[in-house]
């Protein structure tokens, strides 16, 4: 193959083995397709391929891709807008003929037998990476995923909890409620099936809260997909005897930051939110990341 078929806010150029997607990074492209660059996917990846009629004059090409191919399409769970597909070129109608053609080429290549795939076939977008949530931020640099709480937005669970990071070796999965959606949160499954977690994501200090403009899609999918790619290819590191190696990091916080901490948790200390004990651990805790 080799050609290359353009669309709206993307090109879809067919390759021996795979069709590299490349998204534009004009105004009106959506901003997940500007996040994202572009795609390599590889035939193997894709279950069918549909060509219908779309909206104001227009065809859509669509790749279906195979369940378990892609993390992105995975953490995404169905919940992507139409236009946030990565997986639909969007073609002028005029060029419907076209579009069958390279339809077909593209049917000619799949596997016959539709499998879900047993492992990921699509790359997930490369760390490190970050993004804004509504309680705190959350950063991802490969290996272990820290969310930090912002005073002004967590909850008093997850100030008393403190800052969190967690080892992708300790994880088996994420959970992305889209920020268009109610509810909307990234939460991180521990492997430890006994450890119960919060229902409510905004309780749960394995869990970041989205929404007012804060974790949108064009960051909080990728990170969502480059953690649960992570996971899925990482496993825990033992050492003789079968026990979980673990390494503890020391991070030093900026001086304002840790005084800012302590003087909410006085207010939720006269808030009866704490108690006095809770208090002073708290406070010891955060005098000793100075």
């Amino acid at each position: 193959m080799g050609d290359v078929l353009a669309g709206f806010h993307a090109a879809w150029e067919f390759e021996s083995d795979s069709v590299l997607i490349r998204f534009e990074r004009g105004i009106r492209t959506p901003k997940l397709f500007q996040a994202l660059g572009e795609r390599r996917v590889p035939y193997e990846a894709i279950a069918a391929v549909t060509l219908s009629p779309g909206k104001r004059g227009t065809v859509v090409l669509h790749a279906v891709p195979r369940p378990g191919a892609d993390p992105l399409m995975e953490a995404a769970a169905g919940q992507l807008k139409e236009g946030c597909d990565p997986y639909r070129l969007v073609l002028p109608a005029e060029r419907e003929t076209l579009a069958e053609y390279y339809a077909d080429e593209l049917r000619a290549q799949l596997r016959p037998d539709g499998e879900p795939a047993d492992r990921y076939l699509v790359a997930a977008p490369e760390a490190p990476l970050q993004f804004k949530a509504y309680d705190g931020k959350a950063s991802f640099d490969g290996k272990q995923v820290s969310f930090r709480w912002f005073w002004t937005g967590a909850s008093s669970a997850k100030w008393k909890a403190g800052d969190q990071s967690f080892a992708v070796s300790d994880l088996t999965g994420i959970e992305w409620r889209s920020p268009e959606l109610f509810e909307g949160h990234l939460r991180l499954l521990h492997r430890d099936a006994a450890a119960a977690q919060p229902g409510q994501a905004d309780q749960d200090p394995a869990a970041v809260v989205f929404g007012l403009g804060y974790g949108p899609v064009h960051e909080s999918l990728p990170f969502a997909a480059s953690v649960l790619a992570a996971v899925r290819t990482s496993g825990p590191a033992l050492i003789p005897g079968g026990v979980v190696a673990t390494t503890a990091t020391v991070i030093r916080r900026d001086p304002a930051d840790i005084a800012d901490r302590i003087r909410h948790l006085g207010e939720l200390h006269q808030a009866g939110l704490l108690t006095d004990e809770e208090f002073t651990a708290k406070k010891t805790e955060l005098l000793a990341e100075l």
